[in-house]
């Protein structure tokens, strides 16, 4: 049998895409824009995962406690924040909201007219994924990302008048379509194998990892080849479960200091 051309082709500009970082994604802009959440192997289109972000000069990593169970020490110093936020201190309870873990959601779409783009990856607040969650569960939608009786997506994306944060609304279109309605079923195949494994697009952090990052924080040192006393204190103390001088609250105490 001849090597097929087009599956070739497919599979390179797969190879090609991965690693480009943001071309894998996709942010809606202001307005309306159509999409269609892709389905993937296992079932689950709406990947869940927890970040930490405000974390010194870090953009924003994985935390690992909430995602895979290890100990995470950003959130052992969160937790010692709130301690002191419910003694009456405003300047704990701000960082503790800002440092503690956020959930964000993540699918697979195909955004309507910019199909030539392929599978992008989309992120959204919780918002957001509580109203998809009520539409697949919705017996008039059901599966929305079923490749032939599936349903688009509208969505609207702005900053109301007077907020703060921009806001996610979601409509689905009111009849099914195909996912691929001008492709042959093997070249929308072809498309749908492009599909990027989410959970392998955020680098895992382990305990030491974030450690590190903690270290850098308080040392305001980004190279952090030396933790600061302050933040030797904390590492050492995080480690102690005795109510000594070298507790968690202790170490904590020398730092709001």
């Amino acid at each position: 049998m001849a090597i097929d051309l087009k599956k070739m082709r497919a599979k390179l500009d797969a190879m090609q895409n991965k690693g480009k970082g943001k071309s894998n994604w996709w942010k809606p802009s202001d307005g309306e824009q159509s999409i269609r959440i892709v389905p993937t192997p296992d079932g689950d289109p709406f990947k869940e995962h927890w970040f930490h972000y405000n974390v010194g000069n870090n953009a924003g990593f994985m935390c690992p406690k909430k995602n895979f169970g290890d100990d995470c020490p950003v959130c052992n110093f969160v937790d010692e924040l709130w301690k002191e936020a419910n003694k009456g201190d405003e300047e704990s309870k701000k960082l503790a909201r800002d440092m503690g873990a956020k959930q964000r959601f993540f699918s697979p779409v195909l955004v309507r007219g910019e199909e030539q783009e392929g599978i992008r990856i989309w992120g959204y607040g919780k918002k957001a994924y509580e109203s998809l969650l009520q539409l697949v569960l919705n017996p008039d939608y059901g599966d929305i990302t079923d490749p032939d009786e599936g349903t688009d997506l509208n969505i609207r994306y702005g900053k109301p008048a007077g907020a703060t944060f921009p806001q996610t609304d979601i409509m689905p279109a009111r009849k099914v379509s195909k996912i691929c309605p001008d492709k042959t079923s093997e070249e929308c195949k072809d498309l749908l194998d492009t599909l990027p494994d989410i959970d392998t697009l955020f680098e895992r952090q382990s305990t030491a990892d974030v450690q590190k990052k903690l270290d850098e924080y308080f040392s305001d040192d980004e190279s952090a080849e030396d933790s600061s006393k302050e933040s030797v204190k904390y590492s050492e103390a995080a480690k102690s479960t005795t109510d000594s001088a070298t507790s968690v609250e202790a170490a904590f105490a020398d730092l709001v200091q």
